[in-house]
């Protein structure tokens, strides 16, 4: 670790606010296709992990049909944690402590969602006063709410986690992934010390 990274993460040691215990990165297809990138992404769970206790990385695609390539290399990429990767076909739950999700979108985890819940009204299994937020997450592919979110490259967050992020942090760096660095994280994690998070209020 270089000298600022030293400075950056003694200053974050030091900081009263507490480090986010979930993170989450947006990235795209075309970030993994540049030289170096599952390097790069071997190395933030490393660094991630340094402060949370999960970490979740949504890959937007725009052809799906690269989808089993991404999923074969990112499944066969050597991570500090079991990695569950999950694409636009997966309908069961992620639980493990890494979480990939490529090319599924929010809309669609959440209507599957709802589709769910609608059919196990329809079949008498669930009333529908039942149905409350933890229900809802419960029939989502990845339920867990991350603290912070850190996207490379450009302002907007595409189709990801609409119903998880609600209350997350957003931190927006126009770094792009190919130059994505730990003192990038660390940045990001020293600003998400710095906020006061008011979950909506």
């Amino acid at each position: 670790m270089g000298l600022y990274e030293r400075y950056l993460a003694a200053r974050i040691r030091r900081h009263s606010g507490e480090p986010p215990a979930h993170i989450a990165l947006v990235i795209t297809e075309r970030d993994l296709l540049e030289r170096g990138a599952y390097d790069t992404l071997g190395a933030f769970f490393d660094w991630a992990f340094e402060y949370a206790d999960r970490v979740t990385v949504y890959v937007s695609v725009l052809d799906s049909a690269a989808i089993p390539t991404l999923k074969r290399e990112l499944e066969s990429l050597e991570t500090p944690e079991p990695v569950a990767v999950r694409g636009p076909a997966d309908d069961h739950q992620a639980v493990e402590p890494i979480q990939i999700g490529i090319g599924l979108g929010g809309k669609r985890e959440f209507t599957n969602a709802v589709k769910t819940l609608a059919g196990q009204v329809e079949a008498g299994t669930l009333e529908p006063e039942d149905i409350d937020d933890e229900t809802v997450e419960d029939h989502l592919i990845f339920p867990d709410e991350p603290d912070l979110v850190i996207k490379t490259g450009a302002e907007r967050l595409s189709d990801f986690m609409i119903w998880q992020s609600v209350y997350s942090e957003l931190y927006f760096t126009d770094i792009n992934w190919r130059d994505f660095r730990k003192r990038d994280f660390l940045r990001a994690i020293r600003e998400f010390c710095n906020r006061s998070r008011r979950f909506g209020a």
